[in-house]
């Protein structure tokens, strides 16, 4: 399934391509690991992504018609999902990354592995992202 994104797609196929939860965890938490220091002046109402259990900030901003993100969470789980997320929609165009069809998460195969809660969050980040994008593309 392409979605657009060379990233996003190789992470979708490396998590899809094993049938093992715990590898997949692992590999969640790895990228988890890979996120750069989130600045404390950005953990504004503003960027919190609503509706996730944990505490949730993401941060999107166009440069030369580029997104590029940071983010953090207190969770270790939601960070790598946020983390797959950050590096998924990396140097997306806003009209990529708005398009992009949320059907790609099952094929990560992680909804098998995660609690409601956390598979609804991780829909809830893919969507907030999705909504930055949309207002900086509308400047």
């Amino acid at each position: 399934m392409a979605t657009g994104s060379p990233a996003l797609d190789r992470i979708v196929e490396r998590l899809g391509s094993t049938s093992d939860p715990r590898r997949r965890y692992e590999y969640v938490l790895w990228l988890a690991k890979k996120l750069d220091p989130f600045p404390e002046d950005l953990r504004l109402d503003a960027f919190k992504v609503k509706g996730c259990v944990s505490q949730v900030y993401v941060v999107g901003h166009l440069e030369e018609g580029k997104l590029h993100w940071r983010g953090d969470s207190d969770a270790q789980i939601t960070k790598g999902l946020l983390a797959l997320l950050i590096e998924g929609l990396e140097g997306m165009t806003p009209e990529q990354a708005t398009g992009l069809d949320p059907a790609f998460i099952a094929a990560t195969g992680l909804q098998a592995s995660l609690t409601p809660s956390r598979a609804n969050g991780f829909l809830n980040i893919l969507r907030t992202m999705q909504a930055q994008a949309r207002q900086l593309q509308a400047g």
